[in-house]
């Protein structure tokens, strides 16, 4: 073999100067490149109150597996967390507690309302019930059901992946809301 003159193939890959640099570039946006991390690394934290906390469990379990997207860094502070889980029923006694707990998620942060008593209070129609935890928090997605299955949750985990596509990272999101709580 005479390797003497200039070598322009090295095995099937060709190595010669216009193709130096052909597959080894990628142009983006900033936002396309931020945003794809943070669809792959959701970190919930779960206030579970009720049976639709149990539905979470099964679908953090390895039947349904919800680290498949990228959400199974299961948050117990808030601190840590960017994506907020309510499952089960609030009452007027949680409703404070709750609010500290969004208020001390750092931004951008999410909230999923997981059944029909986080969405709306459920069955629970009486004065120590929160009618919906959209009156403490801004909520993104709700998850329909009494309780709903582990495929919804798992939807509502990719639809708020959605949301995060089309949202710019070097804006600040709309913290506009104003709950019952707020002062």
């Amino acid at each position: 073999m005479d390797i003497s003159g200039p070598i322009d193939r090295v095995g099937s890959l060709n190595v010669s100067e216009a193709n130096l640099l052909g597959d080894a570039i990628i142009t983006t946006k900033v936002d396309a490149v931020i945003n794809w991390g943070r669809q792959s690394s959701l970190w919930p934290f779960v206030f579970g109150t009720a049976c639709c906390a149990i539905e979470f469990m099964a679908t953090a379990a390895s039947r349904y597996d919800i680290s498949r997207f990228g959400a199974e860094v299961l948050r117990f502070s808030p601190r840590h967390a960017d994506l907020l889980v309510v499952a089960g029923t609030i009452s007027y006694k949680q409703a404070p507690i709750l609010k500290q707990i969004y208020d001390q998620m750092p931004e951008p942060r999410w909230v999923i309302a997981v059944g029909a008593c986080a969405s709306t209070g459920g069955f629970y129609d009486n004065y120590t019930t929160l009618q919906g935890i959209d009156e403490i928090v801004p909520v993104d997605i709700y998850v329909a059901g009494c309780p709903p299955r582990p495929e919804g949750i798992l939807d509502a985990v990719m639809e708020i992946q959605k949301l995060l596509w089309r949202e710019p990272t070097l804006e600040a999101r709309e913290t506009e809301y104003k709950g019952k709580l707020d002062v």
